[in-house]
């Protein structure tokens, strides 16, 4: 059972934000979602957006200016919050970078982080089964994107369950956490010390493992000013990984961008346009 929040008019559809009790991670869970116009009337695609470390299921909606275009595209978009909350589990609030607010969109494998953190199986079995059922959209028609966490969470996902998404993008993802500081640290609390655990929750190495496509292109932008660019974000290795895979990857370096939600807001644009391709009906 949903319980609605709140809901407001927005560029002629309704932005809502969203509560239920979650059975996968066995604490109240929050998301929202922008219904566009032509949900009224007919079966609209649906986008995920999964956010980067410290946000919520409100920091895309409010920050990143999506409503407008996906309003004319015809696209729901849906935002999960970040991690579980209020989860009593010592360690897991105090640093941003790891804990409530840092669920890394995976299945946490290891105590006490296993009992709650299971964003992965929250994410695919209980949320948009949700949606789908409370909502007129099409499951069908799916697409997954994000930022920072965010992105290697859409990335992530989108290799490690072929066929479930149509498309994906990513802005400034941390494209290979086995590599950075940012993903040892949430990967060997999560799943353990085993390097072979961490790779099947690493972009560049997901991809590079298949050896073979999985969409007909990727979009990834990244700010050439982003100070999290050369220690965490590495895209590099998502690139090389790709090539090597023979999966096509768009790669925008973007001149004088670093990594907020302005760079978010300057090409928001380009990946709705993106994804409204790839979920076009037939």
């Amino acid at each position: 059972m949903i319980e609605r929040i709140s809901e407001q008019r927005c560029f002629g559809g309704v932005q809502g934000y969203y509560r239920h009790q979650s059975r996968v991670t066995g604490l109240p869970m929050r998301f929202s979602v922008f219904h566009p116009p032509s949900e009224s009337h007919e079966r609209v695609p649906v986008l995920i957006w999964l956010a980067g470390l410290t946000c919520t299921e409100e920091t895309f909606m409010i920050k990143a200016g999506a409503q407008r275009l996906a309003a004319e595209c015809g696209i729901m978009l849906v935002a999960p919050d970040t991690s579980p909350r209020g989860t009593g589990i010592a360690g897991a609030t105090g640093d941003w970078e790891f804990g409530e607010g840092a669920g890394f969109w995976l299945d946490a494998e290891k105590a006490p982080w296993s009992a709650h953190f299971r964003m992965e199986s929250y994410l695919l079995d209980e949320l948009l089964p949700l949606v789908f059922d409370q909502f007129n959209d099409d499951h069908d028609r799916l697409g997954i994107f994000g930022h920072s966490m965010g992105g290697h969470g859409a990335l992530t996902l989108a290799f490690r369950h072929p066929g479930r998404f149509r498309s994906v993008s990513a802005f400034a993802p941390i494209s290979s956490p086995c590599r950075c500081p940012w993903g040892r640290k949430a990967f060997s609390a999560y799943l353990g010390d085993d390097a072979a655990d961490w790779a099947r929750h690493d972009a560049a190495e997901l991809i590079r493992a298949r050896g073979a496509p999985l969409f007909d292109d990727i979009l990834v932008d990244q700010g050439s000013d982003d100070k999290f660019l050369h220690d965490q974000l590495l895209p590099r290795e998502l690139e090389s990984a790709c090539r090597d895979a023979g999966q096509p990857l768009t790669l925008r370096m973007q001149p004088g961008y670093d990594h907020s939600y302005y760079f978010i807001q300057s090409f928001i644009e380009d990946h709705l346009r993106f994804h409204r391709r790839a979920l076009a009906a037939g």
